[in-house]
């Protein structure tokens, strides 16, 4: 592997950031890619230029340090890395990462990648979840962070994990009416965990001062529930739910938050060839690293929770960690010390997190009450009989297979809201764990892109463009095919699954300050780590 290229890090959330810090310090200048427009990553997402400004403290709650620590962490290396915002990265195939930046593509050859992809919400369907006003927990963060606005002005929170009570609070503490807070998991369950959850007293403590929060202020918390369907015509007006003893109730809402927890991305990994594996923890497929963040690709780093559900915390410890594993790898003098200090932390925080597992299981019957007539891939309007039918019937016994048939995960999402669900069914219906049903090939692009941006760029006589830098200093870039060999500048043109070019609406929400009679609509399936 060649030193004479920079290191490569897609991501600038907490590890993301981390790792450029370290790489800085040891003198290199990293290319930072990032598809925000500012730095932060979905955790620590920063508001919008333009005026609009809300105090840390109203934003991040009890992370406001932490988040102000990462976010001036970037701002004080901001000069000395590459850095690339609102550029979508594509693909990752044969040491080069295929990119978008306001409209003009790029090929960024690499011989040493730090992929800091983070997570998105993990979501099980049921009926009514495609009518206005029901969107995912991240979403419903992200609307009330970046945009200053509620989803709602009475919001049902549903689901299970530790987003569940975040976000309420969140929503009560901006001023916003909870109807209730519908958690999955038995209340026995979780109090068996709490013993090992004391590895983080802290954490732990944060958490239970959430849930008496919202207790304090008359929210009403149930355990061990199952969604019946979401209630309305133009948009949401109640959630119907079935309790632990097995009796339905009707909540009236104008909005429904809900989430599973959280889900790797992963995509980027997969196409750069790392070797997968099966985690019990996150129920899910991820990428193989060791502890040092070294993936089974020589040359190819993971960090934080792209490759396994571990908050921001130990996100920070990861990007770090694989920065001083590139350090290494090039030869470079590292801090042993600080290699046996992040290692330890990082093990700390995994046993927290098993314990948190344990806390908040993932509601596998959940599938099985899932009608038929349920539309289970919104992009392509498949239903959960078809993907039953295919299994019943002996033709798919895997989820690739069942794509092809169904065309569940085809659409622009590329199955990051659909595939858990497609996974669930299918190994329920053919008796396995998702593990026996395989996973989804990530396949470029990894999210829509203009079918103009897989076309090579003719030969011009200004080779370098300019891509306006977010923080206002522009960046020159070389467009895709300028100055290249046709080969290079062909490169990926043939191997794309196109996707149309199709905006995505911004549904109209609540503002904080100003209260409107229009809410969101429909899911949000918006990221967050």
């Amino acid at each position: 592997m060649s030193e004479t290229l920079p290191p490569v890090i897609v991501g600038a959330g907490p590890a993301g950031i981390r790792a450029a810090e370290r790489l800085v310090a040891a003198g290199l200048r990293p290319v930072v890619v990032d598809e925000a427009a500012r730095w932060g990553g979905q955790i620590y997402r920063q508001p919008p230029d333009g005026g609009f400004t809300r105090p840390k403290k109203a934003l991040y709650g009890f992370e406001a340090g932490k988040a102000d620590a990462v976010h001036r962490a970037m701002a004080a290396i901001r000069d000395r890395v590459d850095y690339r915002p609102r550029t979508l990265v594509w693909n990752c195939e044969a040491g080069a990462l295929d990119l978008l930046c306001d409209g003009a593509s790029e090929a960024l050859p690499f011989s040493h990648l730090i992929l800091a992809t983070g997570a998105t919400d993990r979501v099980l369907p049921f009926p009514g979840w495609t009518l206005p006003g029901v969107f995912t927990l991240g979403g419903s963060q992200v609307a009330l962070k970046f945009q200053g606005c509620a989803v709602g002005r009475r919001v049902a929170f549903l689901g299970t994990g530790p987003l569940l009570y975040l976000v309420a609070y969140q929503y009560l503490k901006a001023g916003v009416e909870v109807a209730g807070v519908f958690d999955t998991t038995p209340f026995a369950v979780q109090a068996r965990a709490t013993a090992g959850m004391l590895r983080d007293a802290a954490t732990l403590a944060k958490g239970l001062l959430y849930v008496g929060w919202l207790r304090a202020h008359g929210v009403p918390i149930h355990n061990g529930v199952r969604p019946v369907r979401a209630e309305g015509a133009e948009r949401v007006n109640a959630l119907v739910w079935r309790d632990a003893q097995g009796q339905e109730r009707r909540t009236p809402c104008d909005a429904v938050a809900f989430g599973l927890g959280l889900r790797s991305e992963t995509q980027l990994a997969d196409l750069a060839g790392c070797r997968f594996r099966f985690d019990e923890a996150d129920r899910a497929w991820l990428p193989e690293r060791d502890g040092a963040g070294r993936s089974s690709v020589p040359g190819v780093y993971l960090a934080g929770d792209g490759s396994g559900i571990s908050g921001a915390d130990a996100a920070e410890l990861a990007g770090e960690r694989a920065a001083l594993a590139v350090l290494e790898d090039l030869g470079r003098p590292v801090d042993g010390k600080r290699v046996k200090e992040l290692d330890v932390r990082l093990f700390r925080i995994a046993a927290f997190r098993r314990s948190l597992s344990a806390a908040f299981p993932f509601p596998a019957d959940w599938a099985d009450a899932i009608a038929d007539d349920t539309m289970i891939c919104r992009c392509e309007g498949v239903t959960a009989g078809a993907v039953r039918e295919v299994a019943r019937s002996g033709q798919a016994r895997e989820m690739n297979r069942a794509k092809a048939l169904t065309r569940a995960g085809m659409g622009r999402c590329q199955g990051r809201m659909c595939s858990a669900t497609t996974a669930e069914l299918l190994s329920r219906t053919l008796g396995t764990g998702p593990d026996g049903v395989g996973r989804l090939r990530a396949q470029p692009p990894i999210k829509p892109l203009p079918i103009a941006a897989t076309i090579p760029s003719p030969p011009r006589s200004r080779a370098n463009e300019v891509c306006a830098d977010a923080t206002g200093g522009p960046e020159v870039r070389r467009k895709r095919g300028e100055g290249q060999g046709e080969g290079d500048a062909s490169r990926g043109a043939g191997r794309i699954s196109a996707a149309p070019q199709t905006a995505k609406d911004a549904p109209p929400r609540v503002p904080l300050t100003q209260p409107s009679p229009r809410g969101g609509e429909g899911l949000s399936g918006r990221e967050v780590a």
